[in-house]
């Protein structure tokens, strides 16, 4: 999951990505006092309660299984599963009564992308003093292209270890130190620090600790490639993880005249100790150096020669949407967007059994199955709530978040008039939990909404169980709040009813190790579909408060929050332009 950085597209973007480099990271002030929403008196009204029946076991148990079937061969971005499931999408659209998203009459958003297949080598070699040591392909080292052409070579490049790899002004934090590094290979790790609350996020990951923003920065300093070194605690998933989504053909939004890496590289933990052993160094020394303010980058000594071929395909996919027009004249142009991703990463090699399709059911055809349901839920009300309602299915979010990206970038609606965006990446299978995790609570008062329904349901919102893996900003929502818009995110809860305590996690852990970009997420008689039902039921009702709400009531970021400089943005350039 997650992307690389383009050009800037608009001057919406332009203003939005000047705040972005001040902003991004920055833990939120203190919030000053925010009123509760008037609805969280009532948050449920009768219409909603009586049309949220719509969201159905059956019905979502239809659509995963389709959506996730050999049929669609993986929904890999620009292949013919790919095609077949976007019409797919847009005719269930179409059958539950939502008009084309597109100004066009299309239900589909197109954009160009470019399939990168790079054939790597079998050994990857670095030298130093006469001495060798090489790692082999899939199991010591997982690499991919940087660049969008028929070769990339890396030529008897010096190594040097970053630490993190970060710039963080903000922080008062540069592991470059203005040292030259045109032409290296940098060695960074995983994760932002995360020993010390008031520096970065704490235990909380920022953007700054995603492996996207590592290749970006190792391209900002003129670097010919990147390492990162990757452990389990620091990624948030094994490195099969690695192997499978970095394997294949690798989808990319279109070049342009961003700065770029020939090559994008991982090494295990092992691999990159007798990386630094070649080099004289202990890698728990440099990791424990690279924790301070004043480190300062390591040349290693070591040499590395790089070259492979890329096999180019350029072709287009496209995002999936529907509209169903509020019913104020005065509020209908604006809009709650509902996202889930409709890709996943096609066939790959294959597993022990012979399968080699991954068909995606839990990542994502479950949450575009809940995105089709809540959308049949809204238009089953006697009339459409009061702002506009647009079910978004978004492409290559595999690929780094591409289609909300592409989205962000030209979006069909201004983002000031974009009130929130609710996202849904996966499901819960398990049985209905006593909680919900709330992934970005407290950065914006969509809290107050989520708060009020899950009081009515009887439940407890908690905040992310797993603060240290970024999942803020590894899915769609994140493309959203980049341009200012307040992005919910919710994953599923780990207590749940008639279940012991540690059950939930125990589930979630298995899930992640043995299922998760695998060829085994598949569709099981075994799910259950009770808490899907119920979390589902909770987004509609949210979005139904949000889409009535008087304007004082609409989420807003607290102050000090990362994405509240980009709202603002937003909002200016809308003012200047009605003006």
């Amino acid at each position: 999951m997650y992307t690389v950085s383009r050009p800037v597209r608009s001057l919406s973007v332009l203003l939005i990505s000047a705040a972005m480099l001040t902003a991004l990271g920055c833990k939120p002030k203190e919030p000053k006092p925010v009123p509760t929403p008037e609805t969280a008196a009532n948050p449920i009204r009768e219409e909603a309660k009586s049309a949220s029946s719509q969201i159905a076991a059956d019905y979502l148990r239809d659509q995963i299984t389709k959506i996730s079937s050999d049929e669609f061969e993986g929904r890999a971005p620009a292949t013919p599963g790919d095609v077949k499931a976007r019409q797919y999408i847009a005719d269930q659209l179409q059958q539950i009564g939502f008009a084309p998203g597109g100004a066009d009459g299309s239900y589909q958003q197109s954009f160009d992308v470019v399939g990168v297949t790079a054939q790597m080598p079998k050994q990857w070699s670095f030298k130093k003093d006469g001495k060798t040591v090489s790692f082999k392909w899939w199991d010591q080292y997982i690499a991919g292209s940087g660049v969008q052409s028929e070769k990339g070579s890396v030529k008897n490049a010096e190594v040097v270890f970053v630490g993190y790899g970060i710039q963080a002004p903000e922080f008062g934090w540069d592991d470059f130190k203005g040292q030259d590094l045109k032409g290296k290979v940098l060695l960074m790790l995983n994760n932002d620090p995360d020993w010390d609350p008031q520096l970065f996020g704490g235990d909380t990951r920022l953007y700054y600790g995603r492996w996207s923003y590592k290749y970006e920065s190792a391209a900002r300093q003129g670097a010919a490639g990147a390492i990162i070194i990757h452990t389990t605690p620091s990624a948030g998933y094994p490195f099969q993880v690695v192997q499978s989504s970095w394997s294949g053909e690798q989808v990319e939004l279109p070049a342009a005249d961003e700065p770029r890496i020939q090559v994008k590289g991982w090494l295990t933990e092992e691999a990159s100790r007798e990386l630094t052993k070649l080099a004289g160094q202990d890698l728990d020394q440099l990791v424990q150096a690279a924790k301070s303010k004043d480190f300062k980058p390591v040349s290693l000594g070591v040499t590395t020669s790089f070259d492979f071929k890329n096999k180019l395909n350029r072709s287009s996919t496209a995002n999936v949407y529907g509209v169903l027009k509020g019913s104020d004249p005065q509020l209908s142009d604006e809009y709650v967007i509902y996202t889930a991703h409709h890709d996943h990463l096609g066939v790959g090699e294959p597993d022990a059994e012979g399968d080699k399709i991954f068909n995606g059911a839990m990542d994502n055809a479950s949450g575009v199955a809940q995105v089709l349901a809540i959308g049949k839920a809204f238009k089953a009300l006697p009339q459409p709530p009061k702002r506009s309602i647009m079910l978004l299915m978004v492409a290559a979010e595999e690929q780094g978040l591409l289609g909300s990206k592409y989205y962000a970038e030209h979006p069909t609606v201004p983002p000031a008039r974009i009130v929130a965006n609710i996202n849904i990446d996966g499901g819960n299978i398990l049985g209905r939990a006593k909680d919900i995790v709330f992934v970005g609570k407290g950065k914006s008062t969509i809290d107050d909404y989520v708060n009020a329904i899950a009081k009515v349901q009887d439940r407890v919102v908690t905040p992310d169980q797993f603060p240290d893996r970024g999942f803020f900003y590894r899915s769609d929502q994140f493309n959203f709040a980049k341009i200012g818009v307040p992005a919910l995110y919710l994953d599923t809860g780990t207590k749940f009813v008639g279940k012991p305590e540690g059950w939930g996690k125990e589930q979630h852990a298995e899930f992640e190790e043995h299922h998760y970009h695998q060829q085994s997420d598949e569709i099981s008689d075994s799910w259950n579909y009770d808490g899907m039902i119920e979390d589902a039921q909770l987004l509609f009702y949210v979005g139904d408060n949000v889409a009535n709400a008087a304007e004082a009531d609409l989420p807003k970021w607290l102050p000090g929050d990362e994405f509240e400089a980009a709202r603002k943005a937003s909002q200016a350039q809308l003012s200047t332009k009605a003006e």
